[in-house]
Formats: C-alpha cells, structure tokens, sequence
C-alpha cells in the first residue's frame, strides 16, 4: 500500500528551483535548473529516481524533495522496533542498512546480498564505531561511492554510533545467488 502523499510512480514533477543531483548509473553529479520537467520512477530509501524530460535518470536526495514538490518520505524510527522499543545496535544497524538502496534496483542492498559483514567496536564516550563490508553487483559501478556515502550516512545517524566505515571489497565478487529468495523473486532470478 502507498503510504498517503506519496508520490505515485511516473508522477510528473517539476524541479521549482536548481538542485544538484546524481546521475544514474554513473554517479556524477548534474545540476538541474529550475523548471525541468521529470517523472518519479521510484521513492525508495528516502531517495527519489527520477527520468528527466532530457531522458537522463537521476537521484534526487530526500533532502531535497521539497525542490520536486515532495516531503522526504518518513523512515524508520531510528534505532527502535515497530513496537517503539530501543533495538539492540547490531539489529538497529542491519534495520538501517535495509534502508539503502540501489537507485536502479528496487531491492535493498542486505536483501541484494551485497552485505558481506559487519564488525561493532567500542568508540568514543561509551558509542560504537560500525565497519560494514561490503560488495557492489559489478566493480565498475558507478554508484559505488553513492551508495557508500548513503550506507555511512544511515549508520552513523544511529544513537550510540559515533563512527561509520564502509569497506568495498570484490572478493569474493558478487553473484545473484547471494540475493535472498524475497529477492530473487522481486528481480525474476527464478
């Protein structure tokens, strides 16, 4: 069910001002002026996909969705259950990496398999610093360091993290086996 407000997919848009997004696949930024006219493609993680009136896929950070005429889509409440209660940092932080995405696959980067671990140390004034490794589906992708930013931003906005690293790694390299079968179902891998 889409939540109320929620912008439906192939909406129309149109940027009310200049905004700096990032381009799909390839990851740089693009500057787009006020006025331009676009599609919402999907609305996952916060973030929007939008399809330019230029044909050119792009990004549009949460932050920014009053620029497209939209609230950021609420997330999860930082840190709890759907029952209001504090998680544990471990399964606050996997609830948290289910929030990244892949801008151009409508799965989440644990489900996707592209999470290889997670390491939990003892940080500064009693918080935790979070090393999380992980793969990307092929090692030129252009996304890489977006969706690294993305999941360091996400960790690090957990109560009691005060560090968040991301380790890329190729090895062992990705493969669609790794995907859940929730997955695997959404994409068609059957």
């Amino acid at each position: 069910m889409q939540a109320e407000g929620a912008p439906t997919m192939q909406e129309e848009v149109v940027f009310g001002g200049e905004t700096t997004v990032i381009q799909i696949p390839d990851g740089t930024p693009l500057d787009v002026p006020g006025g331009t006219r676009g599609w919402v493609m999907q609305v996952l993680g916060g973030n929007f996909t939008v399809r330019l009136e230029t044909g050119h896929l792009v990004r549009v950070e949460g932050r920014d969705a009053e620029v497209i005429g939209r609230e950021p889509p609420e997330g999860p409440q930082l840190g709890h259950g759907a029952d209001g209660k504090p998680l544990e940092i471990e399964e606050a932080v996997w609830v948290q990496l289910r929030t990244c995405f892949d801008p151009e696959i409508p799965v989440n980067i644990v489900d996707l398999g592209l999470v290889y671990g997670l390491d939990i140390q003892d940080g500064d004034e009693g918080k935790k610093k979070i090393s999380v490794t992980m793969t990307l589906t092929a090692p030129g992708c252009g996304m890489g360091q977006v969706l690294k930013d993305d999941v360091e931003a996400k960790v690090r906005e957990l109560p009691g993290v005060s560090e968040a690293l991301v380790d890329l790694t190729f090895d062992p390299p990705w493969t669609p086996e790794r995907m859940s079968e929730e997955a695997r179902l959404e994409l068609g891998f059957y």
